[in-house]
């Protein structure tokens, strides 16, 4: 198999991730079916991808007629089968949880070509995890795009223990004709590059927080006006969401059974009330103001 072979592409999972990284697929030519179990999930997915592409074409930077063509190669359905069945390459994006990914795994291992590629978009889980439960794990990698899709360039591709050097070479050319740039992996370890450098960023500022150093909005203000960071670390976990940070943390501790890679108890009480950052509307900050302001434990 070779990048040429890639014409058909399948998404599964509508949320904020999946939506875009399907729509940047459609922008390049590719033709792409959105799955999603859920109509409601899918319909905002759509309808949030058409306003990104909305803001471009209003500030020229995407003609409307690309717009509708992009938007016409989106395909959504509710039916994994119909999404997945003849794809050439699988990618998916839904809950950061372990075995919700194995089972969407299983289940795309007998629905699926013998010739497709299985990508995970987890940021922390490796896809030897997820190798395991099908027939094809040479053909299993990760595809980590970042948040937003539509926005952000870099894309990790990581090759896991049994991944063949085609698989890795085929997702990261993939990456590239996405009109994205991939860096390459060659071994697994948990939150990859970025995620655990930034994890060491975050560690460092939850333990200021919880030993009653600073507030995490100082903590912020201090980073991003000491360090130039575009935004400190609590407001990026609400960006990127308050779930994703707090299941990663759960896996690993899950893992390792040590008491440090427990999720931070401002962490664990956001995300159990369902404050989950942006998304929600409110984490470490309230967004229903402008400009968000603190929120209390």
């Amino acid at each position: 198999m070779t990048i040429e072979n890639v014409q058909r592409i399948a998404v599964i999972g509508a949320g904020q991730m999946g939506s875009q990284i399907a729509m940047q697929a459609a922008l390049y030519g590719y033709e792409v079916a959105l799955q999603d179990i859920s109509a409601a999930q899918l319909e905002k997915g759509l309808a949030g991808n058409r306003a990104q592409l909305d803001k471009r074409v209003a500030k020229g930077k995407l003609p409307a007629a690309d717009r509708e063509s992009a938007l016409g190669r989106l395909h959504p359905t509710a039916s994994v089968e119909e999404a997945a069945g003849a794809a050439d390459f699988v990618i998916e994006a839904v809950v950061e949880r372990l075995d919700d990914k194995r089972e969407v795994f299983r289940q795309l291992d007998k629905i699926c070509p013998r010739h497709t590629i299985l990508a995970t978009n987890s940021s922390y889980i490796g896809n030897s995890r997820l190798a395991e439960v099908t027939s094809r794990p040479e053909k299993v990698v990760n595809m980590h795009f970042f948040f937003p899709p539509l926005v952000m360039r870099l894309v990790e591709v990581v090759k896991g223990e049994k991944t063949s050097d085609e698989t890795v070479e085929i997702t990261s050319e993939l990456a590239r004709r996405m009109g994205r740039e991939p860096v390459v992996l060659r071994k697994e370890l948990p939150g990859f590059l970025v995620n655990r450098i930034l994890r060491a960023i975050q560690g460092e500022a939850y333990f200021l927080l919880e030993n009653g150093v600073a507030s995490f909005a100082d903590i912020d203000k201090a980073a991003e006006l000491g360090l130039n960071f575009p935004m400190g670390p609590f407001k990026l976990a609400d960006f990127s969401g308050l779930d994703i940070g707090y299941y990663s943390r759960m896996d690993r501790y899950r893992e390792t059974g040590n008491p440090a890679d427990m999720p931070p108890r401002a962490l664990k009480t956001r995300v159990e009330r369902g404050d989950l950052g942006r998304k929600s509307r409110r984490g470490f900050y309230d967004y229903s103001t402008d400009p968000p302001r603190p929120t209390e434990d």
